[in-house]
């Protein structure tokens, strides 16, 4: 697949810019002056803001300094990371250059996701500048962020998060003057009158990564004293950035003449390992008399550092001659600041109550959650005291949630949360009441997955489970005779016969042909490098492989009414069919943001078609569609839910959403009936963020979560309906139990669904006036949680990745 045709996670909805909203944002981002214009995006559940502020390389005069720190990347041989480029314009000579400097921040940058770089070649518009660079983005509290309070570029926020946080942008864009008197010879060797692009490259890579302030001085030619400084959203390196009196550049209040003041007057940075590596001293910033765009802030002091060998890589200039083939220790010091919550600054006051405290059920323990006060940033918190009204007992916090344990199950409890700083504390903010009950103890299956994804079928009359483990990319099977489980590899570990050893850690979906011993597998997973469809069949003893859909020659555009196979990016999710008319899949278009469908011909290839997410006519929509998606076989009869955003703010969240439900009783694509299951509402602003499709005894029970206006992005409620007996939308919102999330299972009258990290379920009885809840694992779960149902000698079990461990739970 093209390196161009890019990549979500977990629901990220932007839409293709084919409506008045899409071509909005693209203008937007033409009007900033971005090179880059992804042709899709998704739904972000974290607060996502574009990045304006460029840091610049400027041209300096000649000289004879020649140093090169690349003898300091000797000792760390094995890569942190892996950067893709995508070059516009660019000459060979120039891209040999530009991978010295990828080789030697992958060495010095550490991160499981891979950073995109977005390099163009072209004349600059501002005189004497070399090179500029920018974050794709800025995040904002983000899973394990530092500091919630803080934005973080797109590539550092990945790293942290250990996810992508927008598929359809990338880490870092990068604009090289092409007038510029490079040294061409790949040699490392310029003259006096020659500058050397990989300099340039290692130093723009720091900008991009994060060595960069968001700051902008504006000023007005009649008045004199009109100096106003700006930071709309400050950034970690913001908060490091320290004036003489202990305050924070992040904190003074923006816009005003004050911030204009110390944008022009002395800052250092205040991170401990930079420190470290500038010998004991607080590194000066650059910040000269006169602001200067895309320098002033976003570098190392020029006449402090720029005769200090290694550790002048940031200075604003380089001049001709001079050589940096490698970060030096300083620059990677502070950018391992960057990772953790920078110190507090001077505190102005004491701190509000915290907002919204609240304790959620866990096992012999609870769950404390809350919102900083209003004036976080001004008061300074430095921590938060969590008390325990029944015992007396305290603990300290930095962020929230807090988690108190050593209570007993059924006893109620309620806590107090109180902001402190160097001058005192707040108000305490009280919680509801709350009663920890216990929960079943999981049995792991594979203590080395961690079953992020999860497929389960019944196989030749016995219980079989996909799943994937993210550290080593691979897509496992267990496989239960009645007795044992036996695990078997899938793809993602090479091999001969069709295996790729690409990471295969993302959807899946199973699906069973054929009778008794005569069953044949169908397993459908994800290539999250080439972002390819793959296929598996399985007979119980041999694999065979095939990719089904993304290794197309083009991407096929949402227009066309003749499917081919397409270059997009397929992997985001996937779920399989069969009927009698043979295996069906149906997958998420990312370039387009559609949703397609592969039926298997009888000629043994695959017959593709559009499903949704192309028009408005004959029941379809436009909508940016199947971020999330179920399908079930019945019969001759398939039904397929999925989730889709109408529209996105600026932040790319989803503000309008609807679920749709499609069926067909034969393999035509002309044969879809469609159906608008939900849509937002006064009550209900957004509904999506996941869904399922459930075969009951019941009926077909379809459920998704959904969001208030205050809560986006963040969902609040469970929404189901019985699809075969009425039309009604039943809801609830777990307030113990903490904010619904991904997975959602249903097996019979019990739910199971995420509930703040962790997983509850729900009993569907429609005739009580609140359903019974219960926690079914208080395991605390950063990363992604996928659920199902097996049953094994009759008795029903829940399995679930629960502490990076494939389990099951009996419920």
């Amino acid at each position: 697949m093209p390196i161009s045709s890019h990549l979500i996670r977990f629901p990220n909805m932007l839409s293709r810019l084919r409506t008045p909203l899409r071509s909005a944002i693209a203008l937007t981002a033409i009007l900033a002056g971005l090179f880059y214009a992804p042709p899709a995006g998704a739904l972000s559940l974290t607060r996502e803001a574009p990045s304006t502020v460029w840091g610049h390389t400027y041209a300096g005069p000649a000289t004879t300094k020649t140093f090169s720190a690349t003898t300091n990347s000797g000792t760390r041989s094995t890569a942190k990371s892996r950067f893709i480029v995508t070059y516009n314009n660019f000459p060979e000579w120039a891209k040999t250059e530009v991978q010295a400097a990828i080789d030697v921040w992958s060495l010095n940058f550490a991160s499981e996701i891979p950073i995109t770089v977005d390099a163009s070649w072209g004349r600059s518009a501002i005189y004497g500048v070399l090179g500029s660079a920018r974050p794709g983005n800025y995040f904002l509290d983000f899973p394990n962020s530092p500091d919630g309070t803080l934005w973080y570029p797109s590539a550092l926020a990945n790293a942290l998060a250990g996810e992508d946080l927008d598929k359809n942008s990338p880490e870092i864009v990068i604009q090289v003057n092409s007038a510029t008197n490079w040294n061409q010879r790949n040699d490392g060797k310029p003259s006096t009158t020659e500058y050397d692009l990989q300099s340039v490259f290692v130093h723009e890579l720091g900008h991009g990564l994060g060595f960069l302030s968001t700051d902008s001085y504006d000023t007005n030619s009649n008045y004199s004293t009109y100096k106003f400084g700006i930071i709309d959203q400050p950034t970690a390196y913001d908060a490091y950035a320290q004036l003489p009196d202990g305050r924070r550049l992040s904190d003074i209040p923006s816009p005003s003449l004050e911030l204009g003041e110390a944008l022009t007057n002395t800052l250092v940075w205040s991170g401990p390992l930079g420190i470290k590596a500038n010998g004991g001293v607080k590194p000066l910033l650059y910040t000269p008399p006169r602001y200067s765009d895309g320098s002033s802030v976003s570098h190392l002091d020029e006449a402090t550092f720029s005769s200090s060998g290694p550790n002048s890589v940031m200075t604003p200039n380089l001049d001709a001659g001079e050589i940096f083939h490698d970060p030096g220790p300083l620059l990677v010091g502070m950018m391992e600041d960057l990772r953790n919550k920078p110190p507090a600054g001077v505190a102005i006051g004491l701190p509000d109550a915290p907002r919204n405290a609240s304790a959620l059920v866990a096992d012999r323990a609870a769950v404390v959650t809350f919102n900083p006060p209003v004036n976080v940033r001004s008061a300074q918190v430095s921590r938060y005291e969590v008390k325990n009204m029944q015992t007396g007992l305290t603990l300290s916090t930095t962020s929230s949630p807090a988690f108190v344990s050593g209570l007993k199950n059924g006893t109620s409890y309620t806590f107090s949360v109180t902001a402190i700083n160097s001058l005192g504390q707040s108000i305490p903010a009280l919680t509801g009441s709350v009663v920890p009950q216990v929960t079943p103890v999981p049995k792991s299956l594979d203590n080395a997955s961690d079953a992020r994804y999860i497929a389960v079928a019944s196989f030749r009359k016995q219980s079989a489970i996909a799943y994937t483990d993210k550290t080593t990319g691979a897509l496992r099977l267990q496989l239960w005779n009645g007795k044992t489980w036996r695990r078997v590899t899938v793809d993602g570990r090479g091999g001969a016969g069709g295996k790729t050893s690409h990471s295969v850690a993302g959807p899946v979906s199973l699906c069973i042909s054929g009778l008794g011993t005569k069953q044949v597998m169908h397993i459908f997973y994800s290539d999250l490098i080439d972002k390819d469809l793959r296929y598996a069949t399985f007979d119980s003893v041999n694999f065979k492989y095939e990719v089904v859909d993304g290794n197309g020659d083009q991407v096929n555009l949402y227009d066309q009414p003749e499917r081919v196979r397409t270059a997009s990016d397929v992997s985001v999710s996937n779920a399989c069919a069969i009927t009698a008319s043979g295996i069906q899949v149906f997958y998420r278009d990312e370039s387009q943001g559609i949703l397609l469908g592969a039926k298997r011909s009888a000629a043994g290839g695959w017959d593709y078609e559009l499903v949704d997410g192309d028009r408005k006519t004959d029941g379809r929509t436009t909508g940016d569609v199947a971020f999330h998606l179920r399908a079930l076989a019945v019969g001759s009869k398939v039904s397929v839910i999925y989730d889709s955003n109408l529209a996105v703010n600026q932040q790319k969240q989803a503000t309008n959403g609807e679920i749709r439900f499609a069926t067909r009783s034969n393999a035509s694509p002309s044969g879809w009936s469609y159906q608008t299951l939900d849509t937002s509402s006064a009550d209900m602003a957004v509904v999506g963020y996941g869904v399922s499709l459930n075969k009951t005894s019941a009926g077909l029970i379809a459920s998704w979560l959904g969001a208030s206006t205050i809560s986006i992005p963040n969902p609040i409620q469970i929404r189901w309906m019985n699809i075969d007996t009425d039309t009604r939308i039943n809801s609830v919102t777990p307030d113990s139990y903490g904010a619904p999330t991904m997975p959602m299972s249903i097996d019979g009258k019990t739910m199971i669904f995420g509930c703040q990290t962790r997983i509850c379920s729900l009993e569907l009885n429609s005739s009580a006036l609140k359903p019974t809840m219960k926690l079914v694992s208080g395991v605390r779960n950063n990363a992604r949680v996928d659920t199902s149902w097996v049953v094994l000698n009759k008795v029903r079990y829940l399995v679930a990745g629960i502490s990076g461990k494939l389990a099951l739970v009996k419920i």
